[in-house]
C-alpha cells in the first residue's frame, strides 16, 4: 500500500469520524495537553493519535450500544484529578465508559488514564493495546509519577474483588485499601467519586471459581448466563443501559503526621460517599436496558 494511498484513506477515515461525532476529533485530542517526544508517545508509551482511530467504534458502542447517559460532570474540575468507581462486569467496560464520556462530553475534553491490574498486560495483543492508549499498570510509582504530570487517574479501589462480584452482590462496594488515598494526599489531588450504573448487570455471574482462573493467569473464572457455554461470545457484555453519576470532588490535607486512623477514617468517608451516590443512581433508573 503506497503512502499516498494511506493518507488519502486517512483522510477519509477522518471525514467520517468527524461526521458522525459531530466535531473534528484532532482538534479535541489537541487541546488535551499531554508531553510527548518526537516520535508522539509520552513516558508510558501512549500514543494521542491512537485514540483518533478508537474514536469511531469507541463513539458508536457508547451512544448506540450502551446508550450512556451522564450526570454530574460539572463536577469535574479543569485539573489533575483521581476519579474513584465501583468496578464490575468482568471486561472493563466501565473504564472505557468513564475515559469515553471525559473525551467525547466534557468541555474542555480530559483524558484519563485508567490503573489496570498487573495480569491485564500479559494477555496477548492487550499489552500494546493499552499502553497507545493511556491505560497503565496499577503501581504507585506509575500513579505519582502521573499524578505530578498533572494527568488524571481512574482507580477502581474493588480491584479484582470488584469484577469478580457475583449477582448477589451487585452494587456493594467491596474493601477498600488506604493505597489511593495516600498517593491523592501525597500529590495533593482532589477525588472525585463516579457511580457506574448499568456495569454489575453487564454480565450476571453467579459462581466463581478462582482456582480455575489460576490456572490461565486470571483472577477468578466467572459461570455468568452466557460463559462459558457458548465461548468466545459469551464473554460479551449485555446491552445495558450504562449511566454516569459523577460527584462533588473531595480534598483531603496531606499532613507529616498523618497515620493510618486518619488514611482509613479517609478512605471510609469516600466509600460512603461513592456507596450513597450508587444508591441515589439505583433509585433514579427505571430499568436496566433503557
Amino acid at each position: 500500500m503506497t503512502r499516498s494511498l494511506v493518507k488519502r484513506l486517512d483522510s477519509k477515515l477522518k471525514k467520517i469520524t468527524d461526521h458522525i461525532l459531530g466535531f473534528d476529533i484532532e482538534e479535541r485530542l489537541k487541546r488535551i495537553p499531554t508531553p510527548v517526544n518526537d516520535f508522539g508517545y509520552d513516558p508510558f508509551g501512549f500514543k494521542p493519535e491512537s485514540i483518533k482511530y478508537a474514536a469511531l467504534p469507541a463513539y458508536l458502542i457508547y451512544r448506540y450500544y450502551f446508550r450512556v447517559e451522564v450526570y454530574g460532570l460539572e463536577n469535574v474540575p479543569d485539573r489533575n484529578v483521581m476519579f474513584i468507581a465501583n468496578h464490575a462486569g468482568q471486561l472493563p467496560f466501565d473504564g472505557f465508559i468513564i475515559a469515553a464520556s471525559l473525551l467525547l462530553e466534557k468541555d474542555p475534553p480530559r483524558l484519563v488514564r485508567s490503573m489496570v491490574e498487573k495480569w491485564a498486560p500479559t494477555l496477548p495483543f492487550v499489552n500494546t493495546f493499552f499502553s497507545r492508549t493511556g491505560q497503565i499498570v496499577g503501581t504507585p510509582e506509575n500513579a505519582i509519577k502521573l499524578l505530578n504530570m498533572k494527568e488524571s487517574l481512574l482507580v477502581f479501589p474493588e480491584g479484582t474483588k470488584g469484577i469478580n462480584k457475583t449477582f448477589d452482590k451487585r452494587y456493594q462496594l467491596q474493601e477498600f485499601g488506604t493505597g489511593f488515598m495516600k498517593i491523592a494526599m501525597a500529590t495533593h489531588t482532589p477525588i472525585v467519586p463516579v457511580a457506574v450504573i448499568g456495569s454489575e448487570e453487564q454480565q450476571i455471574s453467579f459462581v466463581n471459581l478462582k482456582r480455575l482462573g489460576a490456572i490461565f493467569g486470571m483472577p477468578g473464572f466467572p459461570i455468568t448466563l452466557t460463559f462459558p457455554w457458548i465461548f468466545p461470545f459469551g464473554i460479551l457484555p449485555y446491552p445495558v443501559k450504562y449511566r454516569l453519576h459523577y460527584g462533588r470532588p473531595m480534598y483531603f490535607e496531606d499532613k507529616a503526621d498523618t497515620d493510618e486512623d486518619v488514611l482509613e477514617r479517609n478512605v471510609a468517608e469516600v466509600k460512603t460517599t461513592l456507596q450513597s451516590l450508587i444508591y441515589k443512581g439505583l433509585k433514579e433508573r427505571k430499568s436496566i436496558f433503557w
